[in-house]
C-alpha cells in the first residue's frame, strides 16, 4: 500500500495563509445568483417606485416638447436637435434613479460577500485556456453541469409563474374591457409587478441554496493535504535544512571574529587542556575585563595557539576558567564576584610585561 497517496489526499481545512493567497489570486467565495436575484429585486421595486414620476415626464415631454414644437414650426435641423437634446435629458432623467439603485445595490451585495478585492489574475491570458483538451473538460464539468441544472430550473419556475400570472390575466381580460385606458394600464401594470415579485422571491430563494453550494464548493477547493501544510510550514519558518546551514554559517563567521578577538585579550584562563577563556581590559572603554573569546575542546586549543603565536600570557587556573567559561558570554563583562580573582591575574600579567593595573 502506497501511504504516500494517503498524504497526498486533501483532507485538512485551509489555513490562513492559504484562504489568503487565493483572496490575492481574486479567487474568493461569492454567489452570482444572490447578487443578480437582488439586483432584479431592487430593479423591480425601484420601477414600482419611480414607476408614476416616469409615465408623467414621459407625457409631459410628449405633450409640451414634441406635440407643442411641432405645431409651432417645422422639423427642422434646429428643432430635431432641440427635441434629441430633451429626450436626452429626460432618459438620463429617467433612468438614472433606478439605474443608480440598481448599481448600488449590485456594489453593496458583492462587497458584502467578498469585501474589497482587486486582483488582474483572473483576467490575465493564460495558455491552458488555449488547451482544447482542457477546454471540453470545463464543458463537461461538474461545475458546468449544476450551472445548466440551475440554467434550466431558474427557466422553468419563471416560464411557471408567468403563465400562471397570464393565465389570471386571460381571466379578467373581460374586466378590462370596462374600464378606462388609465384604469387598464395601471391594473396591467399591477398584474406584471406581481408576476414579477413573485419570479424575483423564488430567484432569490434558488439563490440561498446557491449560495450555500458555492460556499461547500469554495471550501473544498480550498482543502489541503498533509503534505501540502508541510510545505506550507516550511515557507513560514523556513526551511529545517536551509535554517540549520544558516546557523552553521553564522557560528563560523562569529568564531572567526571571535578569534581575531583574541589577539586583542591580555590573557588566556585555561583548565588547563579542555577550556580556554580569552580576557581583555581597556580602563578608557571598560569598567572591568571582558570575555573577548572562549572555547572548549579544538576552539580551546585553537584559543591556545593564537595567544602563542601573539605572545599573549596563558594562566592555568582551573575553577576560574571553567566558571567564566559557563557564566560570562563573549562580549560581557565579568561580574564583580570575580573582580579579585582576575585583578591578581591581571597583575601578575602586567608585572611581566611591566605594566600597571588601572584601578
Amino acid at each position: 500500500m502506497n501511504l504516500q497517496l494517503f498524504a497526498q489526499e486533501k483532507t485538512e481545512k485551509a489555513t490562513p495563509r492559504r484562504r489568503q493567497k487565493a483572496r490575492e489570486r481574486g479567487q474568493v467565495f461569492s454567489s452570482r445568483e444572490l447578487t443578480s436575484s437582488l439586483v432584479l429585486l431592487a430593479g423591480l421595486v425601484l420601477i414600482k417606485i419611480f414607476g408614476n414620476f416616469i409615465i408623467e415626464n414621459t407625457a409631459l415631454f410628449l405633450k409640451y416638447v414634441i406635440i407643442e414644437n411641432l405645431k409651432k414650426q417645422e422639423l427642422s435641423q434646429s428643432s430635431f436637435y432641440s427635441i434629441f437634446y430633451a429626450s436626452t435629458l429626460l432618459v438620463l432623467k429617467l433612468i438614472a434613479p433606478i439605474g443608480i439603485g440598481i448599481v448600488a445595490i449590485g456594489l453593496v451585495a458583492n462587497f458584502l460577500q467578498v469585501g474589497f478585492v482587486f486582483s488582474l489574475e483572473p483576467v490575465a491570458p493564460k495558455i491552458e485556456r488555449l488547451n482544447p483538451i482542457e477546454g471540453f473538460k470545463r464543458i463537461f464539468s461538474k461545475k458546468s453541469l449544476v450551472e445548466l441544472l440551475k440554467a434550466v430550473l431558474k427557466l422553468s419556475l419563471i416560464m411557471y409563474l408567468v403563465y400562471g400570472g397570464f393565465s389570471e390575466l386571460k381571466n379578467t381580460a373581460a374586466l378590462m374591457l370596462d374600464m378606462s385606458l388609465s384604469e387598464s394600464l395601471g391594473y396591467f401594470s399591477s398584474m406584471v409587478f406581481k408576476v414579477g415579485l413573485k419570479v424575483c422571491i423564488a430567484l432569490l430563494a434558488l439563490s440561498v441554496f446557491d449560495y450555500a453550494y458555492q460556499w461547500y464548493e469554495y471550501e473544498k477547493s480550498l482543502m489541503m493535504s498533509k503534505e501540502d501544510i508541510k510545505e506550507e510550514l516550511k515557507e513560514v519558518e523556513g526551511n529545517p535544512q536551509i535554517k540549520s546551514r544558516i546557523r552553521q554559517v553564522q557560528r563560523q563567521i562569529s568564531r572567526r571574529r571571535m578569534m581575531q578577538d583574541v589577539k586583542k585579550a591580555d590573557v588566556v584562563i585555561t583548565n588547563p587542556t579542555h577550556i580556554a577563556v580569552a580576557l581583555g581590559y581597556d580602563a578608557s572603554i571598560h569598567t572591568a575585563p571582558i570575555v573577548l573569546a572562549k572555547g572548549s575542546g579544538f576552539v580551546a586549543e585553537r584559543i591556545k595557539e593564537i595567544a602563542e603565536k601573539e605572545d599573549i600570557p596563558i594562566v592555568e587556573n582551573k575553577p576560574l576558567a571553567q566558571t567564566l567559561y559557563k557564566s560570562v558570554e563573549v562580549g560581557d563583562v565579568i561580574p564583580e564576584k570575580f573582580y579579585n580573582a582576575v585583578a591578581e591575574i591581571l597583575a601578575y600579567v602586567y608585572s611581566l610585561k611591566g605594566k600597571r593595573v588601572s584601578s
